[in-house]
Formats: structure tokens, sequence, C-alpha cells
């Protein structure tokens, strides 16, 4: 048994196999979809061409943005609240469901106000963020979600929404054999959602608390607000962080840059998991380490943000020599804009692996709201620099705008803040591949 397993058999002993199964279905969750997914957004993306393929992805980033806005950070905050006190599972609910039907209500009127301002003269547009804006809606059924998450039994939410992942994807690639207009496609996306909102809900109904008996407590619902807004600021940095480039590129230069622009995320974007996956496993270990040993917990954060950076270079040099032979076999020819946006993008993936990574000196330094500051400070450079590099340079501009953000955020902010000044030198230490033999042993051992 490695010292993992170990860690956690000896911490969560009389539920440790409950915890493994949600991590093993949380894990299928993931790979699922990233696989399928990523074939699925092949063949859909050499049906649409660079065009409607970038209509549609300006249209469900420029949604999400409100979706994330109408989610208020709730998550995690009811999930805790319910693990805490079990006595007040039905007013943590159904206070969290009338304040996510409520800003989601105001979320979709303004997103539509906004997209008639920015886009007036485009129907098709307008109709599309309608249709698929209408899931922002849906937002109080994730309240099964969140009670599936506090009783550690996320198989239902992978269940339901993989089963239906899979339908789905079947009935498009029907639709794409059939010659289906981009409007369909859209409604297709929005009946999906509609139906994992409905089954969750039924599911949960049936197995945890009834929805006819979930109430509304004034005083709760002070108290999710106060807990979640640093939360729900900080979700709405990383969108803007991660995903306004898609949509000031549609208004800056045109859809076509948006679809040549997407296809580059989606390659790049593919590894993501890799960081969250290794972080999530070795986060418990690390933190406790803190509380035994404080060098034993520096050496192996050293050791982790060591890896991180091998990987994630390793990862970047293999994508850049074979990006234009990847995007020509993958997506074809009329993609092949996408080769130098792809070779520039990916290197976002170093500082993203870091960043993931840092989380963990986060929390067991209770640094969040720093933590919060640099995301902040990476999307308003994001924003900055895609004003000024977007008419120069394009969809380029835009991965360069990514990269140089993601540099202030995870690695150079770090230098500027004296709280933050160890890890800025640990990552720097990181990048030093002269160290890189090392990793070729233990990750984590009791010895320097």
């Amino acid at each position: 048994m490695n010292f993992i397993h170990a860690y956690f058999y000896q911490l969560y002993y009389s539920n440790f196999s409950k915890i493994v199964d949600n991590i093993g279905w949380l894990f299928l969750d993931r790979v699922l979809r990233i696989s399928v997914g990523f074939f699925f957004v092949i063949w859909f993306a050499r049906y649409l061409g660079p065009e409607q393929f970038g209509l549609l992805n300006f249209a469900i980033t420029f949604c999400g943005f409100f979706g994330v806005i109408a989610g208020l950070g709730l998550q995690n905050i009811v999930v805790r609240d319910i693990v805490r006190s079990p006595s007040t599972k039905l007013s943590t609910l159904g206070s969290a469901a009338f304040l996510q039907l409520f800003s989601s209500l105001v979320s979709y009127l303004f997103m539509l106000l906004i997209i008639f301002y920015i886009r007036p003269d485009e129907k098709l547009t307008h109709v599309i963020v309608c249709i698929l804006g209408l899931a922002i809606l849906l937002k109080a059924s994730e309240i099964a979600v969140f009670w599936f998450e506090s009783q550690v039994q996320s198989k239902y939410n992978v269940w339901v929404q993989n089963v239906l992942f899979i339908l789905f994807v079947v009935i498009k690639l029907i639709l794409i054999l059939q010659h289906a207009p981009l409007l369909i496609f859209a409604w297709v996306i929005l009946a999906e959602s509609v139906l994992i909102a409905i089954i969750l809900l039924i599911i949960m109904n049936k197995l945890g608390p009834s929805l006819l008996r979930l109430s509304v407590s004034t005083k709760r619902i002070k108290t999710l607000i106060k807990d979640s807004w640093p939360i729900a600021i900080s979700s709405i940095a990383i969108m803007v962080y991660m995903k306004i480039d898609q949509v000031m590129l549609g208004q800056m230069i045109d859809d076509e840059a948006v679809g040549i622009y997407s296809v580059a995320v989606r390659i790049s974007e593919l590894w993501y998991f890799i960081p969250m996956v290794i972080t999530s496993s070795v986060m418990p270990l690390i933190l406790k380490s803190k509380k035994l040993n404080e060098a034993q917990y520096y050496r192996r954060l050293q050791k982790l943000y060591d890896l991180m950076v091998f990987i994630s270079i390793t990862i970047s040099l293999f994508i850049t020599f074979l990006a234009e032979p990847i995007i020509d076999l993958l997506f074809g020819a009329t993609y092949l804009g996408a080769e130098k946006v792809l070779k520039t993008h990916i290197w976002a993936s170093v500082f993203v692996f870091l960043g993931v990574a840092s989380h963990i000196w986060y929390v067991a330094e209770n640094r969040l709201k720093t933590a919060l500051l640099l995301t902040i400070s990476g999307a308003v450079a994001n924003v900055f620099l895609n004003f000024l590099l977007i008419p120069r340079l394009g969809a380029e501009g835009s991965a360069i705008s990514l990269v140089i953000s993601q540099v202030i955020s995870c690695w150079f902010c770090e230098g500027m803040i004296k709280s933050t000044r160890r890890v800025f030198w640990m990552k720097l230490n990181a990048m030093n591949i002269i160290r890189w033999p090392n990793l070729f042993f233990l990750l984590f051992t009791s010895k320097k």
C-alpha cells in the first residue's frame, strides 16, 4: 500500500471505500468527457467550418459568463454547510435554489440586453444566445448536484450526466449526417441541459430530501451570500481570465477567427486535467506534512513544482514541433491557421500547471484572498492585452495575451508580494532544467 493510500485509509478509516469509490466516479467522468468530447469536437468542427464553429463557441462562452454569475459561487458553501449541519439541509438547499433562481433570471435578462447591444444586426447570433442562455434558468436544479456531493455520492451525477452526454453525442452525430443547420444543434445542447436537470432532481427527490419539503430562510440566504461572494468573484475572474479572449476576438475580428482560435484552445487545454489529478492526489499528504515538519512540507511542494514544470514543458515542446500536422490531421486544411495560435497557446500550460499546484500552498497558508487578488490581476491583464494585441495580431494576439497574463498571475506577481515571494523562488527553481534528472526518483520521500 503506497503512502497516499495509507494516509487516506488512516484519516478516513470508516468511510475509506466510499471515498475511493467517489473519487473513481469523478475520474471516470473527467476521462470519458475529455476523450469522447474531443473526438466529437473534431468531427463537429470539420462539419461546421471555422465561421459557424466560431459563432457557436462565441455563444457558448458568452452565455458561460452569465452562467457563472448566476451560480453565485454557492457549490462549495452549500456542500460544506450540509456536511457541518445536516439538520439544516432543507433550508440550505431551498435557500440556495431560491438564490440561484433569482440570480439566473436577472443574469439571463442582462445577457440578452448585452448581446442585442454589442451585435445589433446579427439575428442568428441573437437566436442562438437566447436558446443556449435558457440553460442559465436551470441553475436552481444544481442543488441536486450539491446534495449528492455532500453525501459522497457523485456516482449519480456522473451516471446521469455521462449517459445523457453519450446519448446526445450520438444524436449530434446523426444530425451531422443529416446535414442539420446550426440552430438545431443549439436546441439539442439546451435539451441535454434540461434533461440532466430534471433527472437529477427526480433522483434527489427519491433518494434524498423531498423537493416539497425544502424551505427558504432569510437568515440562511444572508449567510450563503456572505460566505459565497469571494468564491463568486473568484469564479467570475477565472472565467474572464480563461475565456474572455474568445468573446473579445469575436467582437474585434470575426467568428471565423474564434473558430480558428477555439480549435487551438481545445488541443492546448486537453492536458489541463493532469495537474488537477496529481494535485488532488497529493494534497492531503502535503497538508499533513505542514503540521508535522515544515522543512519536509516545502521539500514536497518543491518536488511537486518540479514535476509540473517537467510535464508541462515536455507537452509544450511536443505540441510546438507537431502543431501543423496535428491540426491538419485532426481538423483539416480549413483550420491550418490554428497552427500559430496553438504553438503559442500551449506554453500557457507551464504556468497553468504551476498555478494548480500552488493551490495547495494557498490553502495550507490560509492565503486564499491573496490567490483571489492574483487571479483578478491575471483577468485584468488578459483583457488589457487582448485590447492591445488582437487588432494587430488577431487570434495569435489572444494566445500571446493569455500566456503573458498566466505568467503575471501564476508567477510574476508572487515575486512582487512579500508573503508569496518564497513560492516565486520555488517556481523559478523548478524551471532549472539541470534539476530534472531528480524527477525520475520517487516524487515524495521522507528524506531530502
